[in-house]
């Protein structure tokens, strides 16, 4: 059963006091609802909200003039960046991180059982950006834009269903408010960077993304928000990965390379957003085709 907030953060502040915490004691199911057999996870819901959210964020700003794309665009966009992210998280997490269940094909697409991959579905995402523009004739630098601030959403929910499902837990630590997980055979007490990544990849980044978007005229400027959105989700991943607990599979390639696969990812990802913000300002914000 879930907790109201309000007794989650008593239980939290309790056992604080007492550290470390024991999961179990914060009241937390990865279970949203269950009737008979039937069960929904807030994994899945986490899914469902982070692309409401985004698509009613989406809406509310294309009001403002000089907007990249019609509304029509945006629900287009919509339906085909839930595929790109289901389909590219999956395949991103199979190429990346297993490609050993390439040796039974049918397991790749067992999503239910877990692993998903942010740099598989952002490739979806890109990719379902490049089809609507491709169609319509619009901008892909303006409409991955508007599409980086409202991704922000989706990774808060996402890394907060992390942490109640107990998994992707962090490193041993001592620290006040380190986590025993009840996944983890060990029982060492370990960094909930689960919600370090949602602090930093998520609320964070949304709030800069926003500030940025309504206090400042840079939304007119392809690309600058794009990098943004590169530039800090790669350097927070690249932070967290410090606390982050390497996938068992991986430990001995970061030992070897002296960073986690979700560094060496990140890397990349970081540059081609510092050049976006760079060189926007060589551009121009085109209007919309005639015909949109």
């Amino acid at each position: 059963m879930i907790l109201p907030i309000s007794a989650l953060a008593a239980n939290i502040a309790a056992a604080v006091t007492s550290a470390p915490i024991r999961f179990e004691e914060l009241g937390l199911s990865p279970v949203a609802l269950s009737i008979g057999s039937f069960q929904l996870k807030w994994y899945s819901l986490a899914y469902l909200f982070g692309i409401l959210l985004g698509y009613w964020y989406m809406g509310r700003m294309l009001r403002p003039p000089g907007a990249p794309m019609a509304q029509r665009h945006a629900d287009d966009l919509m339906l085909y960046s839930t595929l790109g992210i289901i389909l590219g998280g999956r395949l991103g997490y199979v190429l990346f991180y297993r490609p050993d269940l390439f040796e039974t094909p049918l397991a790749v697409f067992k999503v239910w059982e877990g692993g998903m991959s942010f740099h598989g579905g952002l490739i979806g995402v890109l990719v379902a950006i490049g089809y609507l523009v491709w169609r319509n004739g619009l901008s892909y630098l303006r409409v991955g834009d508007y599409v980086a601030c409202v991704v922000p959403f989706g990774l808060l929910f996402g890394r907060l269903a992390n942490f109640v499902n107990a998994e992707l837990w962090g490193r041993p630590t001592d620290v006040p408010w380190a986590v025993i997980f009840p996944t983890d055979p060990s029982g060492l007490p370990r960094h909930p960077s689960q919600l370090y990544e949602a602090g930093l990849e998520g609320a964070l980044l949304a709030i800069i993304l926003a500030v940025l978007f309504w206090k400042t005229d840079v939304r007119h400027r392809p690309g600058f928000l794009g990098g943004v959105f590169l530039a800090g989700y790669g350097a927070s991943r690249f932070i967290v990965e410090y606390f982050r607990n390497p996938d068992a599979h991986l430990i001995e390639f970061a030992e070897r390379t002296g960073m986690s696969m979700g560094q060496w990812l990140t890397v990349p990802m970081i540059l081609i957003g510092l050049y976006l913000m760079i060189s926007s300002r060589n551009r121009v914000a085109k209007p919309l085709p005639v015909t949109a």
